[in-house]
């Protein structure tokens, strides 16, 4: 158990206290007796086993956790809350609902002091504590002021292992807050809205976050490391690099793709890199800011991605590569993609984004190209609020200048950290520094500081734990989506798995026919107006956007080329839209979504 003790009283935070039998004086545990959010408030503290934590003389030992001031409006409400009660002293009404037990071994206390407390130093050392001593979180004793000064100080508990059971605290009242803060809502058909997308979570992500955030480490460490070499095992990649989002993620692959390490397969400025016309900016915005031109290509309406027959008419002398994203989670045609890089000595990005647990063939979308790209944003399959990665599917050496344009564009290929893993930090002679100039402070490019915080990679871990049942559940919406839609199939043309594909879905995209009677806005209203969220294809056709219609070229090339008319992208920018798929939505809200579309065709 632990004691809230006052401030004036001998005794101090991480005491082991011998206490007489438990009575009068002693309060109750804190438990669900005070109800609310006050019970939450207070009520991890750590309690000993009944059995474990008692000395040769039956006595109780009990753990100094808490400490106020006098007149604490916490702990005279748990005074009042108890004396009223008069619940028993060991037994919480609550059970604890962490499961976590800290042990502490004999190397985790010292006895106190002749001056600490009210034990001599003979006295704790012919009668120590217990060999292990049980702690177990949501006990919490209130003692009254009369009774503190009759309890014995026999030891005190080391800071570390003090810090270890105040982390143990904070894990299970973090559990505590989850259960009371992110209860689920009852979902009401009309009036409760339905998102399009959300981050899906339970305690064990909210407990990351806060036991990072413990550490203080703030920057990328060690759960960066475990996140990075976690995703490379479940896409089956040589490695992956955590960034700061998928925006930043595009930008750093097509970035190292530059570098000048690369030689004759260098990308330059004024080179041709071809994309498709409809879909996220960030895809394509990278290509322009390197000096390149984006080649853009038609999408094909049925699957949202690249009509494939087009490339051999993108490529001129200046191609060197292509990059393109798995739309919606659908992927791309990627063999004749493949073929067409490989035959041309191209490189390929993957914009796997939206396409986390996408498959082609068998074999995971994200792992055919020489790099590919993750975003880790809320609507993503997996969130770590923001953030991203870079994948090297294959090459080292794009790991180790995907890292450097990463972190500032340095040499160094250290952790951060730590130095020296070279083992000649001081004896690099690169450019025109000076000899022995410190290796962590060498540029070999231009770069950026794209990485995220630690506290994100954290959350990151526990959701990729969860990553096959969100692909699964995003699979599963979409199928019941699709069989409640398909009947209006005479209005909206319903969305296509590329063939040989099996998509991780991020939604369910519609188009409206040409011959229907009613335009995409007028369905849109109606949906949004029963509070179900939608969402356009992203930007379109991009050509049509502010952005690259104002833009100004590079030297003497265009800012862009097109491959034809692009009648593919601008019936996308003019008919689709899409609804969520996304985990977190239940059965009810899907049935409600096809009720949403099934009540305005049936007013036409």
């Amino acid at each position: 158990m632990a004691i809230i003790q006052r401030v004036d009283t001998a005794l101090r935070l991480g005491a082991i206290v011998r206490m007489p039998a438990l009575g009068g004086a002693l309060g109750g545990a804190l438990g669900g007796a005070l109800g609310g959010a006050l019970g939450g408030a207070l009520g991890g503290a750590l309690g000993g086993a009944p059995d474990d934590a008692q000395d040769e003389a039956g006595e109780r030992l009990a753990l100094v956790l808490d400490i106020f001031d006098d007149g604490d409006a916490l702990v005279t409400a748990l005074q009042r809350q108890t004396s009223t009660n008069a619940l028993n002293g060991d037994q919480p009404d609550q059970p604890d609902a962490s499961g976590q037990w800290v042990a502490l071994q004999p190397e985790d206390w010292a006895p106190m002091a002749p001056d600490e407390g009210d034990c001599i130093a003979a006295e704790c050392a012919a009668d120590p504590t217990p060999t292990t001593l049980l702690l177990r979180p949501q006990r919490t004793q209130v003692i009254e002021r009369a009774a503190l000064v009759a309890l014995d100080a026999v030891a005190t508990v080391k800071p570390e292992a003090l810090a270890r059971i105040l982390r143990a605290r904070v894990r299970s009242e973090t559990r505590r807050f989850y259960d009371v803060f992110h209860a689920p809502k009852t979902f009401q058909p009309g009036e409760s809205f339905v998102p399009y997308a959300a981050r899906v979570f339970d305690h064990h992500e909210v407990e990351a976050a806060v036991d990072a955030s413990l550490d203080f480490w703030l920057t990328l460490g060690e759960h960066g490391l475990k996140f990075e070499r976690g995703l490379a095992k479940f896409l089956g990649v040589r490695h992956s690099v955590l960034v700061n989002s998928g925006s930043s993620a595009n930008l750093l692959a097509f970035s190292t793709l530059t570098s000048p390490k690369l030689g004759k397969r260098r990308i330059k400025p004024g080179d041709e890199v071809i994309t498709v016309a409809a879909g996220f900016p960030t895809t394509v915005n990278p290509i322009i800011q390197n000096g390149c031109v984006p080649v853009f290509i038609d999408c094909d309406p049925t699957t949202a991605n690249a009509r494939v027959e087009q490339l051999e008419a993108a490529l001129s002398s200046r191609t060197r590569a292509v990059m393109m994203a798995h739309t919606l989670g659908n992927p791309f045609d990627i063999d004749p993609v493949l073929e067409f890089c490989k035959r041309n000595g191209l490189w390929l990005i993957e914009d796997n984004c939206d396409a986390l647990g996408s498959r082609y063939k068998g074999k995971l979308t994200g792992t055919f190209g020489d790099l590919s790209t993750q975003s880790f944003y809320p609507p993503h399959h997996l969130t770590m609020g923001e953030g991203g990665a870079v994948n090297c599917v294959r090459s080292p050496l794009l790991k180790k200048l995907v890292e450097s344009y990463r972190d500032w564009g340095r040499d160094c290929w250290c952790e951060s950290g730590k130095a020296d893993t070279c083992g000649k930090r001081f004896k690099w002679e690169l450019g025109e520094l000076p000899e022995a100039y410190d290796h962590k402070y060498i540029y070999s490019h231009i770069g950026y500081n794209l990485k995220p915080l630690d506290i994100q990679a954290a959350i990151g871990r526990q959701q990729l734990d969860k990553l096959p049942g969100f692909v699964e559940a995003r699979r599963r919406n979409w199928s019941r989506l699709y069989q409640g839609i398909a009947p209006y199939a005479e209005f909206l043309d319903l969305p296509q798995a590329t063939p040989g594909a099996e998509p991780s879905w991020f939604g369910f995209l519609l188009l409206v026919r040409p011959d229907a009677p009613f335009a995409r806005r007028d369905i849109v209203a109606h949906i949004e107006g029963r509070n179900v969220q939608t969402r356009m294809l992203f930007g379109g056709n991009l050509t049509r956007q502010p952005a690259y219609l104002t833009a100004d070229p590079h030297g003497d090339h265009p800012l862009f080329r097109t491959i034809g008319d692009l009648p593919g992208a601008d019936r996308m920018m003019n008919d689709a839209f899409f609804l969520g798929v996304y985990p977190g939505l239940t059965d009810q809200q899907i049935d409600y979504m096809v009720d949403t579309v099934a009540t305005f065709i049936g007013a036409l």
